[in-house]
């Protein structure tokens, strides 16, 4: 006997839970040759408020923990998608209609992205920070702290390597982080959803919203509560507006990049989401 097919219905992932769009909407996932493959929940301005809500209330206890004990998190993530590696390959290559060659490539590469990501969590600072000469008898040093919450427009031609590429460095300092995956090819990024609820990440350093970046954008560069906005899959957009909403609240940006070389590991895109602090100390007593 045929078995009934069970579409699934996939949900967004905001404060370490699975909610589904406050609006109720979904839309439907199509593989590359338009056969069907599931529903994903269509995000809502609503949707965007409550993940900024959960990312705020997250930053405290993620920036709070060790640079050590956040680059075991990072490194946890990478051995959980290794053991899910065949499932992720599969939707890679659906998504993308790409060879299953192609897919394991890119799923590999995304693993490795983890674990160098999860390598410089406890070594950035040591680059990126310094002791300041100056006149007088104190110590002047400068630490990169983080920025607080990151808003992300994943790469929108890339299901699940763009996206990995584009979210990993905004953690590393400690900042949290709302996400909108690619609307065409959400599937790997909400099954990454899985790993990250199953793993160390604690609820609200991650919330991952599907649906249009045109819709959620102009809310996440306006939002007062939002401390950064990395527009790298926001190419197809009207990102100059974005830039001027983001400008009212003093919001650090990053600009669009196209093509397969966008989000590429980089200590910047690290750095890009931390914040400069100096120290000044007296040497001793006169």
């Amino acid at each position: 006997m045929t078995r009934l097919a069970v579409p699934k219905t996939y949900k967004l992932y905001i404060g370490g839970k699975f909610p589904r769009s406050e609006s109720g909407r979904v839309y439907e996932v199509a593989s590359a040759s338009g056969s069907f493959l599931a529903n994903a929940a269509q995000a809502s301005r609503k949707d965007a408020r409550d993940a900024v809500v959960a990312a705020r209330a997250a930053v405290g206890g993620w920036s709070g923990t060790t640079a050590y004990n956040r680059g075991q998190v990072l490194y946890r993530i990478a051995e959980l998608l290794e053991g899910r590696r065949a499932q992720f390959v599969s939707e890679v290559a659906d998504a993308e209609g790409v060879t299953t060659a192609a897919a394991t490539a890119q799923v590999d590469t995304a693993i490795d992205r983890w674990v160098w990501y999860a390598g410089w969590a406890d070594k950035y600072a040591q680059v990126a920070g310094n002791g300041n000469p100056v006149a007088g008898p104190y110590f002047n040093i400068s630490v990169p702290e983080p920025t607080g919450v990151v808003a992300v427009i994943a790469p929108q031609d890339s299901s699940l390597l763009g996206f990995v590429s584009a979210l990993a460095p905004a953690l590393v300092a400690g900042n949290t982080v709302v996400i909108v995956a690619s609307q065409s090819m959400p599937l790997p990024a909400i099954s990454l959803s899985e790993v990250l609820a199953t793993s160390d990440v604690p609820g609200g350093v991650v919330n991952i919203l599907t649906g249009s970046p045109a819709e959620i954008a102009p809310w996440l560069a306006s939002h007062a509560d939002v401390n950064a906005i990395d527009l790298v899959g926001a190419g197809d957009l009207d990102w100059v507006a974005l830039q001027i909403d983001a400008a009212e609240t003093l919001k650090r940006v990053l600009a669009p990049e196209n093509g397969p070389d966008a989000a590429m590991p980089a200590l910047s895109r690290i750095t890009a989401f931390t914040e400069t602090k100096t120290v000044w100390h007296t040497k001793g007593l006169l």
